[in-house]
């Protein structure tokens, strides 16, 4: 327990330290003005613009918006096209037919959408060609996609032109993404992750029996895969698999790589705006939270199952079920815990046996989507409770709140309001859609309150584009694959077009000048306003379906 607990430390002072210079960093990757990065990176990018015909003009928000939903439009139906396909492509030496159309929609939309929700089985779902072209390819754009909007968003808070969508999508993959993941893409190599198009190869077991082994370009899945936030496994158990993930050093630096650009974003907002103390408040905000969730979640880990202990059964080690015995319950839940708060999704233990308490931690940040968040979408949605923090702030005093200098007037709450809404109506409208029918009910493999769990889970991993599941449920039935595909679709793109509007009407707006009685957001005092307003939102809009599902289960052990 003691060196669980030391690890974790560890973990998580190494993620505080590079926070900031990878936030400083972004920041300046995405800078237009002439940086040193330019005379690195600006070749290889004029090369690409002039090939692509992009021009550097600035956008309005309105076209930023439609580039966006325009281009990823158009790779959602391409890589649509490849797994339908698959079948008579090349690079296919293991003969995977093409995929059925409705789970063909549901991956296609997914892993475009950032969320990685998979209702297939890794090894045996794919070619090598629907594993790099179709499902590598996404795990560079839709980060990349994300990571821009959240640049724009960012730039039109501080009152600076929104940008160009494609010139910072480029920037997003060449200067941020494909650097850090070739660098750790070649350490997991040598730490003993599969590289190779080889098909699968077949070893003689002690029992003398023939055992098919799957290997396949993991290294470069697996680096981008945590990187971007994507969490979408090369094998069906995800990082459970020593292919996957060989041993602690590389489960260690697969957490940081979760928490590399969420922890770093907030730095970046801090710099881009010309206040460092604002990131620092958001970020040490998400830190608390966290530290507050996993330590309660590891408690009620390490406590067992008290139906086990009520027969004298040794849980000391905490409950071992579902779990990795190579990591342990600390490291199991320490993962599950980050890969929830982070939009990443991977998985080195099955969530559908944490403890009642633990498995609604891991809801829980998702349905607040705020803990860090993922990479962008999840910032964004944090400043989207920044904005709502300063506005009741500024009705309990009676005035008009700012944010940043610009006054936050109707037209911004209306759309946040919007936009805060739309979760907990896909969330809890899809789930007690499929709670009602029985193409629903059927998936359900635990009664009571723990099968309302994972259709909660589901659907709120789909919303939040987190991707990770209770996989006791039965989700790989065409009802499943549509129903989860247009929540992950609209939970990811309603959200960045609203708040992309958001930014884009502070950014007409003219500063405010700043006096005695303006509501400072750098100050402690906002953090905790800040974090007082993630939990009221989250307890109203929420809090029933938890008692529903977790909270009841774990009354009832």
């Amino acid at each position: 327990m003691i060196t669980t607990i030391l690890s974790i430390f560890i973990t998580l002072a190494v993620m505080v330290l590079i926070a900031k210079p990878s936030g400083i960093y972004l920041a300046k990757a995405f800078d237009y003005k002439k940086t040193g990065l330019d005379k690195v990176f600006g070749p290889l990018e004029n090369l690409l613009f002039k090939l692509s015909g992009i021009k550097k003009v600035n956008q309005s928000w309105k076209q930023y918006a439609l580039a966006l939903i325009l281009t990823n439009g158009f790779m959602i139906i391409l890589v649509f096209a490849v797994f339908r396909l698959q079948g008579v492509l090349p690079l296919n030496p293991s003969g995977n037919p093409g995929m059925e159309p409705t789970l063909a929609f549901n991956t296609a939309i997914s892993f475009m959408t950032n969320t990685n929700l998979q209702h297939y089985s890794g090894e045996s779902g794919l070619s090598y060609l629907g594993q790099m072209i179709g499902i590598l390819f996404m795990m560079f754009a839709a980060p990349g996609t994300a990571l821009a909007v959240a640049i724009a968003f960012v730039r039109g808070l501080s009152g600076r032109e929104i940008g160009n969508f494609f010139v910072d999508l480029f920037r997003a993959i060449t200067r941020v993404l494909m650097p850090v993941a070739l660098v750790t893409g070649l350490i997991f190599v040598a730490l003993g992750v599969p590289q190779t198009l080889e098909p699968s190869i077949t070893a003689e077991t002690i029992e003398g029996t023939a055992q098919e082994i799957a290997r396949g370009p993991v290294g470069t899945f697996l680096s981008i895969k945590e990187l971007g936030n994507n969490g979408g496994g090369f094998f069906g158990v995800n990082s459970a698999h020593p292919f996957e993930n060989p041993n602690a050093i590389s489960n260690f630096i697969q957490i940081l790589l979760m928490f590399l650009l969420p922890a770093a974003l907030p730095f970046t907002y801090g710099k881009m705006v010309g206040n460092f103390k604002q990131g620092r408040v958001l970020f040490v905000s998400m830190l608390m939270v966290f530290i507050v969730f996993l330590s309660t979640a590891l408690f009620y880990e390490y406590q067992g199952n008290p139906a086990l202990n009520a027969l004298g059964i040794d849980t000391e080690q905490g409950s071992m079920e579902g779990k990795e015995v190579r990591f342990g319950t600390g490291q199991s839940i320490f993962y599950a815990l980050v890969t929830t708060a982070t939009e990443t999704g991977a998985v080195n233990t099955m969530h559908d046996t944490l403890t009642p308490i633990g498995g609604m931690l891991a809801l829980s940040n998702m349905l607040l989507n705020t803990v860090f968040g993922g990479v962008g979408a999840g910032f964004i949605n944090v400043m989207m409770y920044a904005m709502i923090a300063v506005f009741l702030s500024g009705l309990m005093v009676g005035r008009t709140p700012e944010f940043l200098g610009k006054k936050i007037e109707g037209r911004e709450m209306k759309l946040i309001a919007i936009t805060m809404l739309m979760q907990p109506l896909l969330i809890l409208g899809a789930s007690a859609a499929a709670l009602y029918t029985p193409l629903g009910t059927a998936a359900i493999s635990n009664s009571g309150f723990h099968g309302v769990s994972q259709v909660v889970y589901e659907y709120t991993s789909s919303a939040a584009n987190n991707g990770s599941g209770f996989e006791g449920l039965g989700d790989a039935t065409p009802y499943w694959n549509i129903t989860t595909g247009i929540v992950m679709y609209i939970g990811r793109f309603f959200g960045l077009i609203t708040m992309l509007a958001v930014a884009g009407s502070l950014a007409s707006k003219k500063l405010v000048p700043e006096t005695v009685g303006t509501f400072r957001t750098d100050t402690p005092l906002f953090g905790v306003i800040l974090v007082g307003t993630f939990f009221i939102v989250g307890a109203l809009t929420f809090f029933p379906t938890l008692v529903l599902g977790p909270v009841a289960e774990y009354l009832t052990l």
